[in-house]
């Protein structure tokens, strides 16, 4: 573990991240222009395969330039192409199905691709049939957990163990810490009005905002204050829309000060309200303060760099899978410094670094717990925060 923690904080520190470009749906694009040589360069010993294409990033319903998760997983793609001269390229389904997502791995893997790295809740039923379908492509997913690959009954209870085969590693995160720092600091920086704006009710999303719940719950606590009101809303997407815009307009002009906003392109229309009502945003999955102005913190987590640690790792095992990821379900959180806030540019005027340093050492060593139900319907008692959940 020491190892681990020690290579993700390397990474972590020597990380850059760039801006990229989107392509239409369900074409194959050449990686950004940072990665740009890795394209260039001739092909190394070792390297996984003679196509144009090395190791492939397949979107979920978003695009690379979200400023958010597709984004960043792909820069840590990327990164790692250029790092080792490979040739990375993204393949964005056509449309947001099954068919459509395995369509666009079939493309990857027909341009020369031999790994695969997919983000994503939805793609869990893809995955099941590709790791069959390309045994000897290794896969890499993202945000998709054991339970997701099993076979379920009609009332959505497992009746199989997990079927992840050895091309198979799967990463997910303890959000519900990352939303649990977000939350801590809002009230302890004086917010008391928050509002808590997620895309799909996905996993992922709903451990982060349960997360900011309990957390501004244990800063109101820990304040003696009894008069912290979250507004909780699922917007059902993961991209802008005018409900979304004006849903956020109405909880600004009615005293919301501060909105974590969970959901990949989601945030533009949060922004949007924010700017022309003077409020505030949490973002998320990476420091997205370079974004906007009102962004006073994001609740991250280490997605690029946990991209680049598990391909180094299938590079060096010869193009497989070791026993650290093979077939299984890697989880990383405080403990592995794979969630965070990002204090250096956060816009904070009490909560201060010893503060924060306190929280993580606590969620990294277990004794602040965090609950992680994922359910899209869960909802946790508090003691001193009103949270309004609204349809």
């Amino acid at each position: 573990m020491k190892k681990l923690m020690a290579l993700v904080l390397a990474l972590t520190m020597g990380l850059s991240l760039v801006a990229c470009g989107g392509k239409p749906a369900s074409e194959p694009a050449s990686a950004p222009a940072d990665a740009s040589e890795a394209s260039e360069a001739s092909e190394p010993a070792g390297q996984p395969a003679a196509g144009g294409t090395d190791i492939a990033f397949v979107t979920d319903v978003g695009n690379i330039d979200d400023n958010s998760f597709n984004q960043f997983t792909y820069e840590g793609v990327t990164k790692f192409c250029k790092d080792n001269n490979l040739n990375a390229n993204y393949f964005r389904p056509a449309e947001d199905t099954d068919e459509a997502r395995l369509k666009a791995m079939s493309q990857a893997i027909e341009d020369g691709a031999k790994t695969v790295v997919m983000a994503g809740f939805l793609f869990a039923p893809t995955l099941r049939q590709a790791q069959e379908k390309w045994p000897d492509v290794q896969f890499l997913a993202l945000d998709v957990a054991s339970f997701d690959m099993m076979d379920k009954d009609a009332d959505g209870k497992p009746t199989s163990d997990p079927i992840i085969k050895d091309n198979t590693a799967l990463i997910t995160y303890k959000e519900e810490q990352s939303g649990y720092l977000a939350g801590y600091a809002a009230v302890a920086d004086g917010y008391k009005d928050l509002g808590f704006l997620g895309g799909m009710a996905v996993p992922a999303v709903v451990r982060f905002g349960q997360g900011f719940v309990q957390g501004a719950d244990a800063a109101a606590k820990d304040l003696g204050i009894d008069d912290v009101n979250i507004k909780y809303w699922y917007s059902g997407s993961f991209g802008p829309t005018d409900e979304i815009k004006a849903k956020m307009d109405g909880w600004y002009a009615g005293g919301t000060e501060a909105v974590f906003v969970c959901g990949g392109g989601i945030y533009i229309s949060a922004v949007d309200a924010a700017t022309a009502n003077d409020g505030k945003i949490i973002g998320v999955d990476v420091d997205q303060s370079s974004f906007s102005e009102q962004v006073i913190t994001s609740a991250t987590k280490g997605l690029a760099e946990s991209v680049q640690l598990a391909l180094t790792d299938c590079m060096n095992n010869g193009w497989k899978w070791s026993d650290t990821y093979k077939a299984k379900e890697t989880t990383l959180g405080a403990a592995e410094n794979s969630v965070s806030l990002p204090m250096a540019t956060s816009q904070f005027t009490t909560f201060d670094e010893a503060k924060y340093n306190e929280l993580y050492k606590g969620l990294a060593d277990g004794t602040i717990a965090v609950d992680n139900n994922s359910a899209a319907d869960a909802q946790f008692a508090t003691e001193k925060v009103k949270v309004s959940y609204e349809a």
